[in-house]
């Protein structure tokens, strides 16, 4: 090895057990997280096509003969009942989580970056999920969706969590099949317009899906007065107020407004909106997020 070479050859391995030292405690937090959501969860299967048995119910009309159980039938003198099995999806569920610098931004240390909250969440998704029997799939990579215990981890090695894409700061284009549900997570700092295409897009395929809106307290509250300087996270770019107070009233009307416009679209398609603040648990979206997954299931 040359010694030109070592200190760029030390550099990569210094990354390399940076990002390694972050997987685990990532995991960890994650699964602390669904293992905590889990817990207040019950009742949340539901019949249809399947193998696994899940219960007997009396026979109604418009149920097909061949449902008939007509061994349990037999220990009834006046009805026949009907097997259900538990609903087991063909189609995946398809996660992105925003892989611009937008963000990677915390107004301080006493919050996490907001993709640091992103991974969190999608990772705690995948964990509830691969527990649920689902097939979980990174939206925009060219992999097969994930199955089986194994499935969280192998998530988290695709979701690549130190790498950037400023290329991607929007939902990519992507074939999903009808029955798919979706998860977008981001800040969704971008043309509301450009958003409703992609949402449209995934729901004239037959999917249905939520937006996860993700942002610092900062940006919604704009707690900023005086002399400011703001830098762009995905460029250099700078701006400085001399008085940022002055456009505070202004700026959160149109954060409302921006958020609005996201809540409409997500009501427009019939998919969930959920909002997210870094300073506040995440084990309450991650709830609202799972049953509004669950809830999909009887619009198949």
């Amino acid at each position: 090895m040359s010694r030109k070479a070592a200190p760029a050859t030390l550099a990569v391995r210094r990354a390399a057990e940076e990002a390694a030292a972050t997987f685990p405690a990532l995991m960890i937090e994650a699964e602390r997280i669904a293992h905590t959501v889990a817990a207040g969860l019950h009742g949340r299967r539901r019949a249809g096509p399947g193998e696994t048995f899940w219960q007997h119910r009396a026979y109604g009309f418009g149920d097909p003969v061949n449902a008939i159980d007509w061994r349990q039938s037999a220990r009834a003198a006046d009805r026949l009942y009907v097997r259900q099995n538990e609903w087991e999806a063909a189609a995946a569920v398809w996660i992105w989580r925003d892989p611009s610098r937008s963000l990677d931004y915390a107004s301080t240390q006493a919050t996490p970056t907001k993709r640091r909250r992103a991974d969190i969440l999608a990772t705690a998704l995948s964990i509830l999920l691969s527990h649920a029997g689902e097939r979980i799939g990174l939206l925009g990579v060219d992999r097969r969706p994930f199955h089986g215990r194994g499935a969280p981890t192998r998530f988290l090695e695709a979701l690549a969590v130190h790498a950037f894409a400023e290329a991607q700061p929007t939902p990519p284009p992507a074939q999903v099949s009808a029955g798919a549900r979706i998860v977008l997570l981001s800040d969704f700092f971008a043309e509301p317009d450009v958003i409703a295409r992609a949402v449209g897009a995934y729901a004239s395929a037959g999917a249905k899906g939520a937006l996860v809106q993700i942002v610092d307290p900062a940006e919604e509250e704009f707690p900023f007065a005086g002399r400011t300087e703001f830098q762009d996270t995905e460029s250099s770019d700078r701006l400085i107020f001399g008085e940022a107070g002055s456009v505070a009233g202004a700026y959160r009307a149109s954060f409302a407004a921006h958020r609005r416009a996201l809540e409409d679209i997500c009501r427009r398609h019939a998919w969930s909106f959920t909002a997210q603040r870094t300073d506040r648990p995440a084990e309450a979206a991650l709830l609202a997020l799972f049953v509004a997954l669950g809830d999909f299931r009887t619009l198949k």
